[in-house]
């Protein structure tokens, strides 16, 4: 139905003022709801020092571009660009622009809503009478009065998950960059095997000329050359599976770069062009400030914390304000005048009476929820630990190993030359030869793997302790979580 507005609803304005700055009050009143209140994480034994007794007083940690310190500007460049094109990077990177998002959604229910609307009609009467044209149009705005801070515990929770996402992001980050230089080390170690292999191949074909000139001069049997030319193919065969395992390694390398292992190749150096760099593991106490997957464990926490709050607000009653000023007119050219302004302001409350037990069963979900990752963090904070530890005795043991190995090396190598010089000589059998000549084989592929072994080490302990990583704006966040 059509109609002017009457006289008295332009005395009555006044009163329609009031109630929408009383609306506005009621908004801002609503905005001051108590914000949610976020629980400290749990408490975790964290040791006085690791274990092992040398390390337990160095204070320093692995700064950010720890992978210079291997002295390579290839693995440099290698970092760098699988920073940049790494395609679990990017699809990190593309979660954290998502949890921005909703961040961002969810404080706009913190805000007000308002709207548009405008209609207009037409009346045409069929046998007599003038037509008639009518409009009306206004302003719409609704509010939900946080009362309970069920809104502000929302936007708490996306902010959380924000924050969780990006530390996820800073791990990743991690582990590709950890998988980036431990895949080179292995590739050069190959190169190295390789070469020692050929070495050895060489070494085996020089003495199966020695042993072919004593067939011919009647001192050595047709046994002793078809053990000869075993040895050798046993030598020549060894190459081709290193050789396999390069161009893996090749390809794992290019996959962490984001490249097609067509078209990529590493350079030719071996690990000699490598430095052993000394890494010191500080206390134990500030790897809950370091690592970025325990910060990622203590932001979900406090997510969870915030998601109870907002099923336990979903309990109480909400309470809606709306709000609407607009103008009706029977005739389209005075829609704005004064006497056909309209305002009106009203207020409502809705209260859970039966749901079955929805709303508390999401309350205990919550709640079970945030027990889980109260013990997910506490393995996470244990197993950094546990890591830490074990990257430092693998360093401890890989030393000794390499110290040992070393000196048998300059022994079987003093064997293997001592064995041909007699062999020559007619002092030894071919046997004594070919034991030395395998021994030595042996020993050098054990020093190349112990190498390798130990340069990996050092990368696993940079990653253990966070890999120079360090939040600097959480500090005081990680310190309410130590003994």
């Amino acid at each position: 139905m059509t109609h002017s507005l009457p006289k008295p609803a332009f005395r009555r304005r006044p009163a329609a003022s009031a109630l929408l700055l009383g609306l506005a009050c009621a908004i801002l009143s609503g905005c001051a709801s108590r914000a949610p209140i976020v629980e400290p994480p749990p408490k975790v034994d964290v040791p006085a020092a690791w274990t092992l007794g040398e390390t337990a007083n160095h204070q320093e940690w692995p700064d950010k571009h720890w992978w210079q310190r291997f002295g390579s500007p290839e693995l440099t460049h290698l970092v760098d660009e699988g920073q940049s094109n790494n395609l679990e990077l990017a699809g990190a990177l593309a979660r954290v622009r998502q949890a921005e998002a909703e961040a961002r959604i969810a404080g706009v229910s913190l805000l007000p809503t308002a709207s548009f609307y405008s209609d207009a009609s037409r009346s045409v009467p069929i046998r007599r009478g003038g037509a008639s044209t009518s409009a009306d149009s206004g302003l719409l705005v609704s509010y939900e009065v946080d009362f309970w801070g069920k809104n502000k515990a929302g936007v708490a929770s996306a902010e959380a998950s924000l924050e969780a996402n990006r530390f996820d992001r800073q791990t990743v980050a991690l582990t590709v960059t950890s998988g980036i230089v431990s895949t080179y080390l292995q590739i050069l170690s190959l190169r190295d095997r390789i070469a020692v292999a050929r070495g050895h191949v060489a070494n085996a074909e020089h003495v199966l000329t020695l042993v072919e000139a004593q067939k011919r001069a009647g001192a050595a049997s047709s046994l002793d050359l078809a053990r000869q030319r075993s040895a050798v193919a046993q030598q020549k065969s060894a190459i081709p599976e290193l050789m396999q395992q390069e161009r893996e390694a090749q390809a794992a390398l290019a996959i962490l770069l984001g490249k097609t292992p067509q078209t990529f190749s590493v350079g030719e150096q071996g690990l000699d062009t490598i430095t052993l760099p000394e890494v010191s593991p500080g206390v134990p106490s500030e790897l809950l400030s370091r690592r970025p997957d325990i910060r990622r464990a203590e932001a979900s926490l406090a997510a969870a914390d915030a998601n109870v709050a907002v099923a336990r607000a979903n309990l109480f009653p909400s309470i809606n304000l709306t709000g609407a000023m607009g103008a009706q007119s029977s005739a389209l050219l005075s829609l704005l005048n004064a006497p056909n302004l309209l305002a009106n302001v009203s207020a409502s409350l809705m209260a859970p009476i039966f749901d079955g037990g929805r709303l508390k069963r999401e309350q205990d979900l919550a709640v079970a929820r945030k027990q889980e990752l109260i013990q997910m963090y506490r393995a996470t904070v244990i197993a950094a630990l546990s890591e830490v530890d074990t990257a430092l005795g693998q360093i401890r043991s890989l030393d000794e190993q390499r110290r040992l190995k070393t000196t048998e090396l300059e022994e079987a190598r003093q064997a293997y030359d001592l064995a041909e010089i007699r062999y020559k000589a007619g002092a030894e059998d071919l046997m004594t030869v070919l034991d030395t000549q395998r021994a030595l084989s042996d020993v050098q592929n054990d020093i190349g793997i112990l190498k390798l072994k130990r340069l990996q080490a050092t990368v696993s302990l940079y990653k253990a302790l966070g890999g120079g990583w360090h939040d600097e704006q959480s500090q005081g966040a990680a310190g309410s979580a130590k003994t």
